[in-house]
């Protein structure tokens, strides 16, 4: 199994990362999709081709979705476009199975142990629409995004995405 972020994974992402988590100048919201979509290329041609390639398993804390919730459903940005754009740049490659691991954002900034970086730091309307964007892409995707209700204990959510994913694999 190979485990990577995104951004954050290559040399690239990991610049892009800290541009894109910790600068204090304004970004627009296809500034960031760009940026995001750049990092998320690299990463797909550096580490998650050739993994695949030698038969190995990727998991990837998030990935194409993200962009098209954050910069599209929260940022304004043409959902469809962005969608389209984002699939083109990284050759169609999505995963089998994405884990969605929704709750409400205000349960979700209190469980934060840490400060906040400046996607976290935006106003609470954009990550209501973040969360509504998510659930309409799973709605549109149920084969692919399953949902997974986040604001259980900690255990039963483990439990729960352990099943999911033995089950794509085969092996339930």
């Amino acid at each position: 199994m190979v485990a990577v972020r995104d951004p954050g994974s290559t040399a690239l992402g990991r610049q892009l990362r800290t541009v894109l988590l910790h600068t204090k100048e304004h970004l627009s919201p296809l500034a960031e999709a760009l940026l995001f979509i750049g990092a998320r290329v690299q990463l797909v041609e550096e580490r998650i081709q050739p993994a695949l390639a030698a038969g190995r398993i990727v998991v990837c804390d998030r990935f194409h979705d993200a962009t098209v919730a954050y910069q599209g459903f929260g940022g304004g940005l043409d959902v469809r476009w962005l969608d389209a754009f984002g699939r083109r740049a990284i050759g169609g490659l999505m995963p089998s199975l994405t884990l969605l691991l929704d709750v409400p954002p205000s349960r979700g900034f209190a469980r934060l142990r840490r400060p906040k970086d400046r996607m976290e730091r935006k106003v609470r309307a954009f990550h209501e629409r973040v969360r509504r964007g998510y659930l309409t892409l799973a709605r549109r995707d149920p084969r692919r995004i399953m949902r997974v209700d986040a604001s259980k204990p900690e255990r039963a959510v483990a439990a729960v995405m352990q099943s999911a994913v033995l089950k794509q694999l085969g092996r339930v």
